[in-house]
């Protein structure tokens, strides 16, 4: 009976990673479709808001593989908090981004787009005639009066639940 228990516990990590994973890449997907196919560029804080994924998605992809092929509970264990703690991290950034953008406080003054490969002589003034100004205080696009930021708060702190649980279920095993 304890092996059934044991491998139900690892099953139950193993789909909390997995369910990360393909949520989490979900959500790239859906940044990147905003950006590339959408034409909305992301401020500096939107860009920063990714980095929680581009940690988190990855990892939990080696989560669900270590889940499958016996990886150790204090990997699992660990791999699961730094997730829990960087989407933890992300809901607070995307929370506050959110309030830039509903005027509750002000933003970053860094909100400015880059000022790369001048090419010579007017070239700068050419590069400022084209330079397309993002600000993190204006929402570019909203949704049942969410902005994307607005919307990055639950996916991210649903994402970090999710972790929080695949730890507490590894913690629920008993330790070989």
């Amino acid at each position: 009976m304890l092996a059934v228990t044991e491998k139900f516990k690892q099953t139950d990590a193993t789909a909390f990673a997995a369910a990360i994973a393909l949520i989490g890449a979900g959500g790239i997907a859906g940044f990147l479709f905003f950006q590339y196919v959408v034409g909305l560029h992301p401020c500096p804080l939107c860009l920063q808001q990714r980095d929680a994924f581009y940690i988190s998605v990855p990892l939990a992809v080696l989560l669900w593989l270590g889940g499958e092929y016996g990886a150790s509970r204090k990997v699992l264990l660990a791999g699961f908090a730094v997730v829990a703690l960087a989407m933890l991290w992300n809901t607070g950034l995307a929370a506050y981004h959110a309030g830039v953008e509903w005027k509750f406080w002000p933003g970053p003054s860094d909100c400015s787009g880059p000022l790369e490969g001048l090419g010579g002589p007017g070239g700068l003034l050419k590069q400022l005639q084209s330079v397309s100004v993002v600000r993190c205080d204006e929402a570019a696009w909203r949704f049942l009066g969410l902005s994307l930021a607005g919307w990055n708060v639950p996916l991210s702190f649903g994402l970090a639940v999710l972790a929080a649980c695949g730890f507490h279920s590894i913690w629920q095993k008993p330790a070989a």
